[in-house]
């Protein structure tokens, strides 16, 4: 019986020399990870906030996994939370000819009137149609293809695109960044607005409310349009650890701010 034991220990002494064969500065390989957006809601109007997932082929269902969790605690501290019921589970997704078929629980139609209807509808294209391939949205509920949505007897007459949702929109829709993202100098300031003459300031603040940056931006339609922009924003960190974004629409009567949105971000070391 002790040489079977002295067996034993020999052969975990093995393993576990052979475990730490390669040194103690050896590191497992960090995991590949796909930065994903999903969008919730600042009030009654969609918010993007940014989330790294394990690199998957099936990336527009884990948007929308992730989009079904609900905002984590520094979404929320960021203003941002969300009208879909708790306990949505994602049934399918299929993406065919540019339109993504989702098919999801029958919690989702659960509870809420008109606005709460309309906004996790909202919801779900927004975060489907952040992809290349997805230029709308068919719902499917418990396997059902859905042509009238709950009880508010909203009409899904084909698929859904984000021109369906202008209201659910805000006037200045900053997709990068996002809550949730990481930034150093330089960084791009991009996404959509339908604003007065397509203009817009944002400005960039430092903890203690100190401006690092800041400027106009023009998007490529307004005033009734919604167009795209993409600028570059350069800034002095200083020793900040995390900034606020700042994008308003100045008030065409006086200046004054209108359709803020705050941002806050962190800073790359």
């Amino acid at each position: 019986m002790k040489r079977v034991a002295a067996s034993c220990v020999a052969a975990v002494l093995a393993l576990l020399v052979a475990a730490g064969c390669g040194g103690a500065d050896d590191e497992a390989p960090a995991a590949e990870t796909t930065r994903i957006l999903v969008y919730l809601l600042r009030g009654e109007q969609v918010g993007a906030a940014a989330r790294d997932v394990p690199d998957t082929d099936e990336v527009a269902g884990a948007a929308v996994e992730q989009l079904l969790l609900g905002p984590d605690d520094e979404e929320t501290a960021g203003g941002l939370g969300t009208s879909i019921p708790d306990g949505t589970r994602l049934l399918d997704v299929a993406i065919a000819d540019g339109v993504a078929t989702v098919d999801l629980s029958g919690e989702f139609d659960d509870g809420g009137g008109s606005a709460s209807m309309f906004t996790r509808l909202a919801q779900v294209v927004f975060t489907l149609t952040q992809f290349p391939t997805v230029e709308g949205v068919r719902l499917r509920i418990d396997g059902e293809d859905v042509e009238t949505f709950s009880s508010e007897g909203i009409v899904l007459d084909g698929p859904q695109d984000r021109a369906d949702y202008e209201d659910q929109s805000p006037a200045i829709l900053v997709e990068t960044p996002a809550v949730g993202d990481t930034v150093s100098t330089p960084f791009r300031l991009a996404g959509t607005a339908n604003t007065f003459e397509a203009n817009f300031q944002w400005e960039l603040l430092a903890p203690d409310g100190a401006k690092l940056a800041g400027d106009f931006a023009t998007a490529t339609c307004g005033t009734g349009c919604r167009g795209t922009f993409d600028e570059e924003v350069s800034f002095d960190p200083g020793a900040a650890d995390a900034v606020t974004l700042v994008v308003w629409e100045p008030s065409a009567e006086d200046g004054s701010r209108t359709k803020e949105v705050r941002i806050p971000l962190a800073v790359a070391d």
